[in-house]
């Protein structure tokens, strides 16, 4: 299946899939089911509304590339210290690109050293405060756009660049998404407590394995959710490893009151070490 069809199946076919998975709340296409799941306080509440914080000593710069849709998008560039084909595209949470996610994005980079780390905005420049607009611009996101966005970060990196993934329930989807578009350009896709809706056939044209990292108390993400999709990736042949925690949904997030500390570092030694072994040798 060349890339062209499988968008174009991940486009239209979403929906129909969608009605199958009722509680999938970092899905990446706005569906009737889903557009329900923001109205709910339930899953507004979930979301723990983020402390201030303002990043002090950014690594990075704020950048425009061009899309595919002849449009700009807007991304948080860490450079390499040295000349480097390796770059990790950074997919935000529902509240958008924010500082918290700049942080990470620094920490990864940090941590990782000689790699070009892209925080990619899906968003087009807004960043919420408050679960409304969390919702309202989560919603908002249409596939056509991000993919032409994701397809001008790949553009941007190059055709020889070597990349690899990440990014939390919204991000979390959208890097699964991002690594099936790279084919044999992702070489390590990790995603936490995010999912799309998926069949054996969706991971073709995945080459980068994944790591899946989930919350076992999570009551959209569920056990059931990414057992499912696990299922799926080993029946396409798939290299996938997860990893579940005795938390909830966003339990990595330092400014949710559901933190988890414990998990969260196992978590990032997880990630990091996975990276390592798959994207910086």
């Amino acid at each position: 299946m060349t890339k062209l069809l499988y968008v174009i199946l991940f486009i239209f076919g979403f929906q129909v899939l969608s009605v199958s998975q009722d509680k999938s709340c970092c899905s990446t296409e706005k569906d009737v089911s889903f557009a329900s799941f923001s109205d709910q306080k339930e899953f507004r509440d979930i979301h723990q509304i983020p402390a201030a914080f303002n990043l002090k000593d950014a690594k990075g710069i704020m950048i425009t590339f061009k899309t595919k849709d002849g449009k700009n998008a807007n991304g948080y560039l860490i450079k390499s210290n040295k000349p480097s084909d390796k770059f990790i595209f950074v997919f935000h949470e529902w509240w958008g690109l924010n500082d918290y996610v700049k942080k990470e994005s620094d920490e990864l980079k940090e941590k990782l050293g000689d790699v070009n780390i892209l925080a990619i905005d899906l968003y087009d420049g807004k960043v919420a405060d408050n679960r409304e607009d969390a919702a309202k611009y989560m919603q908002s996101v249409k596939d056509e756009r991000a993919l032409s966005i994701i397809s001008g970060a790949i553009d941007y990196s190059g055709k020889k660049a070597k990349i690899g993934t990440i990014g939390w329930c919204f991000g979390g989807g959208w890097s699964l998404q991002a690594s099936i578009l790279l084919g044999k350009q992702g070489n390590a896709c990790v995603m936490y407590y995010g999912i799309i809706e998926n069949t054996t056939e969706t991971f073709e044209e995945l080459n980068a394995p994944v790591l899946g990292i989930f919350a076992e108390k999570d009551g959209w993400v569920n056990p059931e959710v990414y057992g499912n999709l696990e299922k799926n990736l080993k029946a396409a042949g798939k290299n996938v490893t997860i990893k579940s925690y005795d938390a909830d949904h966003a339990f990595a997030n330092p400014s949710n009151t559901k933190f988890d500390e414990k998990a969260t570092k196992d978590a990032k030694k997880l990630t990091l070490k996975f990276f390592k072994d798959n994207l910086m040798k």
